[in-house]
């Protein structure tokens, strides 16, 4: 026992060591909180509890409760991140993983692909959206969970694995071996020109370490294609790399100017960052759509257009994260994110909201949304600034103010949607439908529009019979259908199945475009570059 008490002792003491010192290599143990003397606290405290506990304690779990409880003192965005989760944050930052390539979801308690992922394995082999997986190198894959899944179908590359098929319409099970590759994680949902207009469209979901590389890729494609302005879609996009979004900026505005610059407790934490002349898209119109889902360097992004004025921000006042983390890993291979520093906009805002509260802050309480909507170029909310919220000039002279998100200068709401609609999502109900109607008419419509999802876009009317559809599955699970929110709803929801459809066979572009038909923010937008070439003197 005594034997067994100083191992884990000794394996305690060097892991909170590393949590405890890991930032402050180079640095003295003492400070000014006496962290030696708090180590000691700590070590003697799960000592007693270790053992004397009356029931068996699991001292892993008992630590990582502790790392964070000591991390739940500080903000909401300093974290824990078990060994468990690290492989997917990694993955999902560097943007590639290790697979088969698909986009997948577990529907009935069967494994169905959503979409092969555009150049991986699976598309090349022909797997299909709406394809069911029921085996996996021979065992029944029915019943898997979402967890579950990856670690059947990923693995290194250059391995194979097989895996058996259920395809609407063709009798028995197909079956494929798969050779695993490295598979991109794409940040950029889609890039299209808008058709008819030279108005190019991009959507970025994250900043990943690929995000800038993809972007410019995506602008030059569209350049070729005749886009001479860009509407830049920065809705729902949590953040990612601040590199990545300095990079984007950079692209955009011209040299010598400063993009952003962060500050710290430590000095090694403070840096300013500056443009960089003769970016390939510095003259060319742009507007930036953002919501309440856009934080952190999707408002560096947008704070960096803004305060220099080089283009509109569209739509609704973003989250308002001015914060700046550094990750450090642990010596199990799990790991902390801890902010360093908030980052400031060019005018010197710092727009990081007060998070005394955090299931409050989590909200969204303290962004400064305008109640009206509508214009916003001079930033009414600026009158009602006060010690919290100071003001701020941009390089034109327009104030704005801080401390509460990155406020657009056109407020445009978003749609809402109505019970029924939500219904339908919560029991996937879309997703059925467009599976079910795949099954019988997508080879139709593959021959009808072939590559060119623009005409179906344009031309393609959903069939009545898909609304009574949903009608029936909604009752069939138990739920009631309200012919009031249909009617409120019906656009709407008509535009989500075409657009799964769309996605289906065509891809993310295809969706988006549908999409873009619906969106009140959008096309609020498109009316707006004449402004936006005004504000940044590119007429």
């Amino acid at each position: 026992m005594r034997s067994r008490m100083n191992r884990f002792r000794a394996g305690l003491l060097g892991l909170l060591l590393g949590v405890l010192l890991g930032a402050w290599v180079g640095r003295p143990l003492l400070s000014g909180d006496n962290v030696y003397e708090q180590l000691r606290k700590f070590n003697e405290a799960l000592n007693y509890i270790y053992r004397n506990y009356v029931e068996e304690v699991d001292s892993q779990k008992l630590v990582e409760s502790a790392i964070r409880g000591m991390l739940q003192e500080l903000d909401p965005h300093s974290i824990y991140i078990p060994v468990s989760e690290m492989q997917r944050v990694e993955e999902d930052f560097r943007g590639s993983f290790e697979g088969i390539g698909i986009e997948f979801d577990v529907i009935n308690d069967t494994i169905t692909v959503i979409a092969p992922i555009a150049g991986g394995p699976a598309e090349a082999l022909g797997i299909q959206a709406g394809d069911k997986i029921v085996t996996i190198d021979g065992q029944n894959a029915v019943g898997l969970s979402r967890n579950e899944v990856p670690r059947k179908l990923r693995g290194p590359k250059g391995t194979t694995v097989r895996v058996g098929i259920r395809r609407a319409g063709v009798p028995g099970i197909l079956e494929f071996t798969i050779v695993r590759d490295r598979i991109p994680i794409y940040s950029v949902d889609a890039a299209f020109v808008i058709e008819g207009t030279d108005i190019g469209y991009v959507s970025i979901n994250r900043f990943s370490a690929t995000t800038h590389e993809e972007l410019v890729q995506a602008l030059r494609q569209l350049r070729e294609q005749g886009m001479r302005k860009l509407l830049l879609d920065l809705r729902g996009n949590p953040g990612g790399f601040m590199d990545q979004a300095i990079r984007i900026a950079d692209e955009f505005i011209p040299g010598g100017h400063r993009i952003v610059y962060t500050r710290g407790r430590l000095p090694q934490f403070n840096e300013d960052f500056y443009s960089r002349s003769g970016q390939e898209f510095e003259r060319t119109p742009l507007i930036v759509l953002v919501n309440r889902g856009s934080a952190s360097a999707s408002e560096i992004v947008s704070g960096a257009i803004q305060d220099l004025d080089r283009g509109l921000i569209v739509g609704e006042t973003t989250f308002g994260k001015g914060s700046v983390q550094r990750q450090f890993e642990l010596p199990d291979g799990s790991g902390i994110r801890v902010t360093v520093s908030l980052y400031y906009t060019p005018s010197g805002r710092a727009i990081q909201r007060p998070y005394k509260d955090k299931q409050r802050y989590r909200e969204g309480e303290g962004r400064l949304e305008p109640e009206e909507e509508g214009e916003n170029i001079a930033h009414k909310e600026a009158e009602k600034s006060d010690s919290a919220r100071p003001v701020f000039k941009t390089l034109r002279g327009r104030p704005v103010l801080g401390g509460g998100g990155i406020t657009p200068d056109y407020i445009v709401r978003s749609d809402t949607v109505t019970l029924l609609t939500r219904e339908l999502r919560r029991h996937n109900l879309f997703w059925k439908v467009t599976e079910e109607y795949l099954a019988r008419h997508r080879a139709e419509l593959e021959h009808r529009y072939g590559s060119n999802y623009w005409s179906f876009v344009r031309e393609f009317r959903l069939p009545e019979q898909l609304f009574q559809r949903l009608r029936t599955l909604l009752q069939e699970a138990g739920g009631q259908w309200s012919t009031e929110d249909e009617q409120k709803d019906r656009d709407y929801i008509a535009a989500v199945l075409k657009a799964r459809i769309a996605r289906a066979i065509w891809g993310n572009n295809a969706s988006a475009a549908v999409m873009l038909q619906v969106d009140r923010q959008a096309q609020r937008a498109l009316q707006l570059f004449p402004e936006a070439a005004k504000l940044a003197r590119l007429e």
